[in-house]
């Protein structure tokens, strides 16, 4: 096992050792199965009890795992007939974020994602998963032509946040991102966005305005890197693991506060353990998801849209007789006597 995180390393040393254990028994031409099927059977029972009890900070050491899969990865092995398109018409091609064409079991839809790179030097040239204005912009203009062609948006979301830097600022990074969120908002398809591993911030969001809102059972989303957040609460980035169990980062979090509509398990130990595998999971997810969203008109998928991210949240009414806290079934109240439904 490649790049293991930290709370793996129990792991690590007993697949040493049965490994020793087992090179040793052929040189030395002694049985010894009784001890390595022991060895092996300790190995399953640590496994299981490290990755049904990880804490949010060692959630999010998975969530960037270097072997993790990849938005390419996963197309490759979910969709047939990709081909992939190029360019914001306007500036350039931003390798951070991938995208085209291709067939969902024979169904023509767009599929755009964030892209990291799987060694050095391709993560550079990906600069990390994290986007310039360009980038954000391909992802519209492809988002665009799957609206007016009827074709459904499958985004994959994989990314530290949109890239901070001045030459970023300078082409328009906010805008780009705001005008993501707002086109997004009004397409008449279906959207399906999936957390495959890190969502940050704005970058992730600029992809994430779906119909349906899906993370990987070990992936995160959050508002900002539980470092930059400890940077800014106690001016101590190390203090990263504090930030992430406060800002409940993890899918499972996700889940209970309505941010995301369904959580897909990975195998044992990450997606990366078995690529095909969590590929077959996700496709299942899609499909069946595609097959409630097909049927609905153009409006009704705005509505659907809409209605999903009104019932995200709480707020406090200023100025109501109590100031009680409004949850979002009263604004669902509100949609429904505009005659618009509320699942």
């Amino acid at each position: 096992m490649a790049g293991e995180a930290s709370f793996e390393q129990p792991l690590v040393q007993l697949r040493t050792k049965i490994e020793e254990t087992k090179k040793f028994s052929a040189a030395q031409k002694v049985d010894m199965s009784d001890m390595i099927s022991k060895l092996e059977q300790e190995y399953t029972t640590i496994e299981q009890s490290i990755y049904e009890n990880l804490k949010p900070s060692e959630k999010m050491q998975l969530a960037r795992h270097a072997q993790r899969p990849t938005t390419l990865e996963y197309i490759a092995e979910i969709f047939t007939d990709f081909i992939e398109l190029h360019g914001d018409r306007s500036y350039g091609d931003d390798l951070a974020i991938v995208g085209g064409i291709a067939k969902l079991n024979g169904l023509p839809v767009t599929v755009v994602g964030h892209q990291k790179g799987k060694d050095t030097k391709d993560n550079i040239a990906r600069n990390f998963g994290m986007p310039h204005p360009e980038g954000f912009r391909k992802a519209l203009r492809l988002m665009q032509q799957a609206d007016k062609f009827s074709r459904p948006i499958i985004t994959f979301i994989d990314t530290p946040g949109a890239f901070p830097g001045s030459a970023a600022e300078e082409r328009g990074q906010g805008e780009a991102i705001a005008r993501n969120l707002r086109e997004m908002a009004s397409f008449g398809v279906p959207i399906i966005c999936i957390v495959i591993g890190e969502g940050g911030s704005g970058g992730a969001l600029a992809l994430g305005v779906g119909n349906r809102v899906l993370m990987l059972e070990h992936s995160i989303y959050s508002v900002s890197s539980p470092e930059a957040a400890a940077s800014i609460l106690w001016k101590d980035a190390t203090q990263a693991h504090r930030a992430a169990e406060a800002m409940r980062i993890t899918s499972k979090d996700m889940l209970e506060l309505g941010v995301v509509d369904q959580i897909i398990v990975e195998p044992l130990g990450g997606s990366h353990r078995d690529t095909t595998l969590q590929a077959q999971f996700m496709k299942d997810a899609i499909i069946s998801n595609l097959k409630e969203m097909l049927p609905m008109t153009p409006h009704q998928l705005k509505m659907d849209r809409c209605a999903k991210f009104r019932r995200i949240g709480q707020f406090m009414m200023i100025g109501s007789p109590n100031d009680n806290a409004v949850s979002s079934s009263t604004t669902n109240a509100k949609l429904q006597q505009n005659g618009l439904k509320v699942n």
